[in-house]
C-alpha cells in the first residue's frame, strides 16, 4: 500500500479518527488533573486545553463524570496491560509475583504527570460511584494475579493474606512517594523494598522444596515453564513456528557441553578459528535471500532491508573478527637484565548473549563473532518474539566446522534469560535490550562478578544547522527515524532544526515522508513494514495520542494503517510531529516506532545543552557544511556513537555502544576483543632469588 503522495496527509477512516480524538481528550484530561486537580478539571477547561468545543467533549463522554471515569479506566488499563505483558514473560510463581510488583511500581507510575493524575482520582473514589467501580476492578485484578501465583507456593489461606499485604504495600509505597512530591521514594527503591519483603516472607513460610523459587538452581518441579514459544508473523498474524522453551535442566546441560567444547576450541590456534568464522561468513552470504525472507517473516521488516543489511552485516562481522582472530596476542615487557614480563590474552570461558527482536540475526553475529574469535563458547538466547534466525545461524556455524557445543541457541522468555544471567559458571553476559532489563542483568551478574556488556535504549539527537545540505539532512532524518519502522535503538528521534531553515526542511520532509510506501514486507517495493507485535503497536499509538494531547502538531501520518490485508498486521504510518517542546513525552521517552519529533533551535551552545539534556547517551548526529563546527559539536555531545552528515551507518570496524543509561561496553571494532577476553600477566625471572630471610 502506497501512502498518499500529495502534500496533505491522508484522511483517517471515521472510526480511527474518533478513537484518535478520544485518546487525545483523555491525554489532555491527564494533563489537567496533574496541573489543576480533580475539582479544577472542568469540561469547559479541558475543552479549551484541547482547542475543541465543550459540545464535542460531551459528544464523546457525555459529561465530566463520564470523561474522568474514562480517563481513570485508561490509567488502570495501562497498568493492567503492563502487568499482562510482564506476566507473559514470567513462567514461575515467584516471577509472576515480581511481574505484578514491577508493573505497578514501574517508572511510568512514578512520573509526576501520571502519578499526580492517579492521586487526584484516589482522592475522589469514595465520592463517585463510577470511579469506585474502576478502583474495585483494578484492585481485584491485582489481588487475583498475586493470589494465583502465591497459591503455587503457599497454602491458600496464607496466599490470600500475603497477597492482600503485598497489594497494600504497593499502594502504600506509591502513595508515600506521591504525597512527598516524589522526593521520598522512586521506582527502583520501591520495587527493591517490595522484592525484599516478598523474598523474606516466602523464606519464612515456604517449604524447603520451593523456598528458593527465585533462584536459578531450583529444580524443574518447582518451576512452571511453558512448553514452547509461538512465533507470529507481525505483518499477517499467521503462526510461523512453535519453538521449545529451555528450563533449568536444559541450561545446565548446555553450560556443561559448552565448558567441554570451549576447552578444545580455545586450544586451537587463532588461524584455525579464523577459518571457521570465514567459512560461516561465506555461507551466510550464499544463503542471503533465504535468510532475509525468514527474517522478514519473523520481524515484519521489509525484504528490501533484510536482504541488503541484516544478513550481510552479520557476515561482515564474522569476516572482520576472523581477520583479528589470528593476531590476538599480549605484549612483551623488558624489565631489565634480571627479568622480563609478558601478557597473555585468554578467553573468558562460557559466555552468554541475549538478543533483541529488531535485528535478530545481526545481533547474534555481533555477539558471537568476537566471542568465538577470542576462544570462548557462547550460549545465545534470541528474543522470544523472533526466535527463528538464531537457529539457522547455529546450523551455519555447524556447516562451517565449528565444534559442537561452542555455539548453542537456548530459547525462552525472561525466566530463561535469568537462568543465564544468574548461572555461576557463565563468565560474561552481553545484552541488547531496554534499560530496565539492563539493570536487572547487571544486578544478577554482580553475584558472580560476571563481565557485562549492555547495549540499551536511546533518545538520540540529530542536529541540522542552517548551512547543511538540505536534501542530505532530510534523508538523514528519514534514515534516523523510519528505517525498520523506527524500531532501531540508535534512532535520532529528536531532530533539532535551525530556525532559519525549519520551513524548507519541513516542506521537503513532509513530501518525502508522505511518499513512503507502507505495505506487505515481502513486496520489494515496500519501504515501511509492520511493528513487531500488537502490544508494541498500541504503545506507539498511545505515544502518538499523547503527543497530540500535549499540543504537538501531526505534520504527516499519526495513525494505524489498515488498508486491505494490512488490517491483519501491526502497521503504523510514518509520523512527523512539529511544534514540539523538550518537555513533551514524545521528545523525552523512547517510543521505538516510526515517530519523529522536530524541534527548533537558534544557537549552537543552546542546541548542545538541549541535546545532552537526557538520561540516554547512545547516539547523535550533526549535519553541517562547516566541518570545524561539526567536530566541535560532536566532541561536546554525550553519546557513544556519532555521525557527521549521515546517520545510522554502523560499519563493523567502528565500536558501537552508548553512555549514561544507554549502556556499558562496546560491540564491534577492536574494542569488542577487550570485552570477550582477559589478560594474564607473567613475570619471568632470569637470575637467582634474593630473599631477605
Amino acid at each position: 500500500m502506497e501512502l498518499n503522495r500529495q502534500s496533505t496527509p491522508a484522511v483517517l477512516p471515521r472510526d480511527e479518527l474518533e478513537e484518535s480524538r478520544r485518546r487525545q481528550l483523555i491525554e489532555v484530561t491527564i494533563d489537567s488533573l496533574a496541573e489543576v486537580g480533580y475539582v479544577g478539571s472542568t469540561l469547559a477547561q479541558i475543552a479549551s486545553r484541547a482547542d475543541v468545543s465543550p459540545g464535542l467533549v460531551a459528544h464523546y463522554f457525555r459529561d465530566k463524570d463520564g470523561l474522568l471515569a474514562a480517563t481513570f479506566r485508561t490509567l488502570a488499563r495501562r497498568v493492567a496491560q503492563r502487568v499482562q505483558a510482564r506476566l507473559s514473560l514470567a513462567y514461575t510463581p515467584r516471577g509472576r509475583i515480581q511481574a505484578v510488583i514491577d508493573a505497578n511500581l514501574a517508572p511510568e507510575e512514578f512520573d509526576r504527570r501520571t502519578g499526580t493524575a492517579w492521586l487526584a482520582f484516589w482522592g475522589q473514589v469514595l465520592h463517585a460511584d463510577s470511579l469506585k467501580r474502576v478502583q474495585k476492578a483494578y484492585q481485584s485484578r491485582t489481588l487475583s494475579n498475586l493470589c494465583h501465583a502465591l497459591k503455587r507456593l503457599l497454602p491458600a489461606r496464607e496466599a490470600r493474606s500475603l497477597a492482600a499485604m503485598i497489594a497494600a504495600m504497593i499502594d502504600g509505597v506509591w502513595l508515600r512517594a506521591a504525597l512527598s512530591n516524589w522526593r521520598e521514594a522512586d521506582s527502583e527503591s520501591a520495587r527493591a523494598l517490595l522484592t525484599a519483603f516478598v523474598d523474606g516472607r516466602l523464606r519464612e513460610s515456604a517449604p524447603p522444596a520451593i523456598e528458593s523459587a527465585s533462584d536459578a538452581t531450583v529444580s524443574d518441579r518447582a518451576r512452571d515453564y511453558p512448553a514452547s514459544i509461538t512465533s507470529i508473523n507481525p505483518a499477517t498474524g499467521a503462526v510461523l513456528a512453535e519453538v521449545r522453551v529451555d528450563g533449568p535442566r536444559e541450561i545446565d546441560a548446555a553450560v556443561g557441553r559448552a565448558e567441554e567444547a570451549q576447552r578444545r576450541w580455545a586450544a586451537m590456534s587463532g588461524a584455525v578459528r579464523a577459518r571457521v568464522l570465514r567459512r560461516a561468513a561465506d555461507i551466510l552470504r550464499a544463503r542471503n535471500r533465504e535468510l532475509a525472507e525468514l527474517e522478514t517473516r519473523d520481524t515484519g521488516k521489509p525484504i528490501q532491508e533484510t536482504i541488503a543489511v541484516d544478513v550481510a552485516s552479520g557476515a561482515d562481522c564474522l569476516e572482520y573478527f576472523a581477520g583479528l582472530a589470528a593476531s590476538l596476542a599480549g605484549e612483551h615487557m623488558d624489565l631489565g637484565p634480571q627479568a622480563f614480563g609478558y601478557t597473555r590474552r585468554e578467553p573468558l570461558g562460557v559466555v552468554a548473549g541475549i538478543g533483541a527482536w529488531n535485528y535478530p540475526l545481526q545481533i547474534a553475529c555481533w555477539k558471537a563473532a568476537p566471542a568465538l574469535a577470542c576462544g570462548n563458547a557462547m550460549l545465545f538466547k534470541p528474543a522470544e518474539l523472533t526466535p527463528l534466525s538464531a537457529i539457522e545461524l547455529s546450523a551455519v556455524f555447524a556447516q562451517a566446522g565449528l565444534p559442537e557445543g561452542v555455539f548453542q541457541v537456548v530459547q525462552g522468555y525472561a525466566d530463561t534469560g535469568r537462568l543465564l544471567t544468574r548461572h555461576a559458571r557463565i563468565r560474561k553476559v552481553s545484552l541488547t535490550g531496554e534499560v530496565g532489563t539492563g539493570k536487572a542483568v547487571m544486578a544478577d551478574a554482580a553475584a558472580s562478578l560476571k563481565h557485562v556488556t549492555l547495549e540499551l535504549g536511546g533518545k538520540s539527537p540529530l542536529i541540522v544547522f542552517d548551512d547543511a545540505k538540505l536534501d542530505n539532512a532530510v534523508a538523514g532524518a528519514l534514515l534516523a527515524n523510519f528505517y525498520s519502522a523506527g524500531e532501531v535503538c540508535s534512532n535520532g528521534t529528536r531532530v533539532f532544526v535551525h530556525r532559519r531553515i525549519r520551513a524548507a526542511f519541513l516542506e521537503r520532509l513532509k513530501l518525502r515522508t508522505t511518499a513512503m510506501r507502507v505495505g506487505d514486507p515481502m513486496d520489494p517495493s515496500t519501504q515501511v513494514g509492520a511493528l513487531i507485535s500488537e502490544a508494541h503497536m498500541e504503545k506507539v499509538l498511545g505515544y502518538i495520542a499523547r503527543g497530540r494531547a500535549e499540543g504537538a502538531q501531526v505534520l504527516v501520518g499519526g495513525h494505524r494503517v489498515t488498508t486491505g490485508d494490512l488490517a491483519n498486521g501491526f502497521f503504523v504510518a510514518p509520523t512527523v510531529f512539529d511544534g514540539c517542546h523538550d518537555d513533551m513525552a514524545i521528545a523525552r521517552e523512547e517510543i521505538f516506532g516510526p515517530v519523529m519529533t522536530v524541534l527548533e533551535f537558534s544557537d549552537e551552545d543552546e542546541v548542545i545543552a538541549r541535546a545532552n539534556a537526557t538520561e540516554f547517551g547512545l547516539a547523535a548526529g550533526v549535519f553541517t557544511n562547516d566541518l570545524t563546527r561539526a567536530h566541535r559539536v560532536i566532541a561536546q555531545l554525550q553519546a557513544g556513537t556519532c555521525w557527521i552528515n549521515h546517520y545510522n551507518v554502523t560499519p563493523i570496524e567502528l565500536p558501537f555502544g552508548g553512555t549514561k543509561l544507554s549502556g556499558l561496553g562496546r560491540e564491534n571494532g577492536r574494542a569488542a576483543i577487550e570485552h570477550y577476553s582477559q589478560l594474564k600477566s607473567v613475570y619471568v625471572a632470569m637470575g637467582d632469588v634474593d630473599a631477605p630471610y
